[in-house]
């Protein structure tokens, strides 16, 4: 479902989405308002994840980043990635699906429609930029390990 939401996003940018062939191990590229997502992939929850990245490209980045062994476009494509994490793992629905009793990180993988690998990345991503912990709301959400604890005032 989330994939079809994302594809439905991209399309109203004015983006086309192509499933096709690549070489090597790529599994999406963002070009010229067009993305290609690896057709041979059968996980529709991994082709979201990668079409969000995808995205993510559209709104951060610019020109061929392609080489990644230049520093500016490792940048761009870690902020593409953050862009991906903040649209299908906002610490809001970490919070939802703790209040779901969605427990340990598959089930929360799970609830939120992404792959564990995504939402682990997710969460590194965000105890770099937080630290062990962060708050939402009447939340405290702990990076590492990963638990949502209500703070009742």
């Amino acid at each position: 479902m989330l994939y079809e939401e994302l594809q439905k996003e991209a399309m109203s940018l004015g983006i086309d989405v192509f499933e096709m062939s690549f070489r090597g191990s790529s599994k999406g590229l963002y070009k010229n308002k067009s993305i290609g997502i690896r057709f041979d992939l059968n996980d529709r929850t991994e082709k979201a994840c990668i079409l969000a990245e995808e995205l993510g490209h559209y709104h951060t980045s610019s020109g061929n980043i392609l080489d990644q062994r230049d520093i500016r476009n490792r940048k761009q494509e870690l902020r593409a990635r953050q862009w991906a994490y903040e649209r299908l793992v906002p610490l809001s629905s970490i919070v939802q699906a703790y209040k779901s009793n969605a427990n340990g990180r598959f089930e929360i993988a799970e609830y939120l429609g992404v792959t564990e690998e995504f939402l682990q990345d997710s969460i590194d991503r965000y105890r770099d930029k937080y630290g062990i912990l962060t708050s939402i709301d009447n939340y405290i959400i702990f990076l590492d390990p990963l638990r949502v604890v209500e703070v009742v005032a």
